[in-house]
């Protein structure tokens, strides 16, 4: 059978930092000594910006919650309704997980 499990979603949060940081190191291996410094500190900047999942996946509900003016309780039978008119793709199923809290990884 293909397709998605039931309780999966088919949605996953990337970002293109990794793309960044790889020009970044690259730029630095052959720069000049007077370019190092600057170049050091914009690493330093796109390695603390790198943000993990979870807030990928909290700030993209919360931008397609507000999208549809929704300011409510997430854990809501009305989050659910909103995040589906503001991504009518998604199924009831993969609304109410993306809604839920991540479940932490210990």
């Amino acid at each position: 059978m293909w397709g998605t499990p039931k309780n999966q979603t088919r949605l996953r949060f990337v970002q293109d930092s990794d793309e960044i940081l790889a020009a970044l190191e690259h730029a630095l291996a052959d720069a000049p000594e007077a370019e190092r410094p600057g170049l050091e500190r914009a690493l330093a900047v796109a390695h603390a910006a790198r943000l993990d999942e979870d807030t990928l996946r909290t700030r993209w509900l919360d931008a397609r919650l507000a999208s549809v003016a929704f300011t409510g309780d997430h854990d809501s039978v009305a989050a659910v309704r909103a995040l589906r008119k503001a991504e009518p793709t998604l199924s009831l199923t993969e609304a109410v997980s993306l809604l839920r809290p991540p479940k932490s990884r210990s």
